[in-house]
């Protein structure tokens, strides 16, 4: 089992900037692609950004292309999103979800992702 933690998240002002980091534990040896999901309420949860287990793929959704930065340091079992240029869209709960898996490409789907965060509050005020 692997165990993941979100942090980092706030209050900011419109234009602002956040950085979200999630801690694995547990059962963190192999390759994990991850993702960032977001989830405002009243609507789906989406995809916001996603790492290969390598790091050497990244995806970005149309929305944040640009402003968002993913990353990861395998070495202390944590993936990061930098968020800048905040907008009062951005607001939303944002999970981290990490899938086992030897693709070197990034993953997309969110049926395909094993393991979950339990979420961190990202208010964009304007």
């Amino acid at each position: 089992q692997v165990q993941l933690v979100e942090s980092g998240g706030g209050l900011v002002q419109a234009g602002g900037s956040l950085r979200l980091s999630c801690a694995a534990s547990g059962r963190t040896s192999g390759s994990y692609a991850v993702g960032w999901f977001r989830q405002a309420p009243g609507k789906e949860r989406e995809l916001v950004a996603a790492i290969s287990w390598s790091g050497g793929s990244t995806y970005y959704a149309d929305s944040v292309k640009g402003r968002f930065t993913i990353s990861r340091d395998n070495a202390k079992n944590t993936v990061y999103l930098q968020m800048n240029s905040l907008k009062p869209e951005d607001t939303a709960v944002y999970y981290c979800a990490a899938r086992r898996t030897v693709f070197s490409g990034t993953t997309r789907r969110a049926d395909e992702y094993e393991y979950w965060g339990q979420g961190t509050q990202v208010t964009v005020s304007s």
